[in-house]
This record gives C-alpha cells, structure tokens and sequence, in this order.
C-alpha cells in the first residue's frame, strides 16, 4: 500500500485523500463535473461532520511551510468546498442555469 497521504487523526479518509487531494481549483473542478452524484454525496457526507476539525488541524501550521500530509488535508478540504456547491445547492456537479459554465484559471493561488 501506498504511504499515507493525511495526518493519523484523519486516516479514515484516505480513500478520499487518493481522489481528492487536488492541488489546483482547476483540477478540483474538472474532478467534480466527472465524478457521479452518488460518490461526491459519499465524500461530502463523510468528510464535511470533521471540516471544522481539519481547518483548525491546518492552522496549526503556517500556511506557507505546510507538511505534506497537512497540505493534503487542507486540498481536501478545499475539495469538499467544491463539491459542497454541488451537493448542496445544485444536487448535480454542474452549475445550473449557467449555460456551459467552466473554469479555467491562468495562474493558482498557493497553498
């Protein structure tokens, strides 16, 4: 098995952390409008209970000398902002009443 993506306290979800710890909003996006509706309710339900959690884990940290098992942690939560929108408001992965909605950016935010 492969090393370990997340900090210990939030091992189980490392089956997430291999689909969703995307490290641009662009690769989140394209990971959201691909995935079916089931499997982003699966990942919202199991992880959004420890958001709180995991962002106060996070800020444990400096955000610009961040562990890689930390990093991954707070992709994940970025993930799950982007698949909230989906869950939550849309019930699907794309916008609605947004035409052919896409998002591309030209440069990253970091971390």
């Amino acid at each position: 098995m492969a090393e370990n993506l997340l900090p210990p306290e939030f091992a189980e979800f490392e089956a997430y952390a291999r689909i969703w710890c995307l490290p641009t909003e662009s690769e989140r996006w394209d990971r959201r409008m691909s995935t079916p509706m089931r499997d982003l309710v699966a990942f919202h339900d199991a992880f959004l209970p420890r958001l709180e959690e995991a962002i106060q884990h996070c800020d444990k940290y400096p955000l610009d000398d961040l562990p890689e098992d930390v990093l991954n942690l707070l992709y994940l939560v970025y993930s799950l902002v982007m698949v909230a929108m989906a869950v939550e408001i849309f019930q699907q992965p794309a916008p609605t009443d947004s035409a052919d909605a896409q998002l591309r950016r030209v440069a990253e935010p970091s971390p």
